[in-house]
């Protein structure tokens, strides 16, 4: 069941809730805000730049 409902979330929810549960995972650990917030920006930039890759702009 739990793969179903990973399976219905659009790329953008999935990666959304795939970030939360990190962001609990690292919640007791050094790393601070700020590190996890810029770790999610980069890994969302590259991936819009690859789902972005294949598109002809006119």
């Amino acid at each position: 069941p739990e793969d179903y409902i990973l399976a219905v979330l659009s790329p953008e929810d999935r990666l959304d809730a795939a970030f939360k549960i990190a962001g609990e995972a690292f919640k007791k650990t050094k790393l601070t805000m700020k590190d996890i917030d810029n770790a999610v920006k980069a890994v969302r930039r590259k991936a819009i730049k690859e789902r972005n890759r294949g598109q002809i702009y006119l």
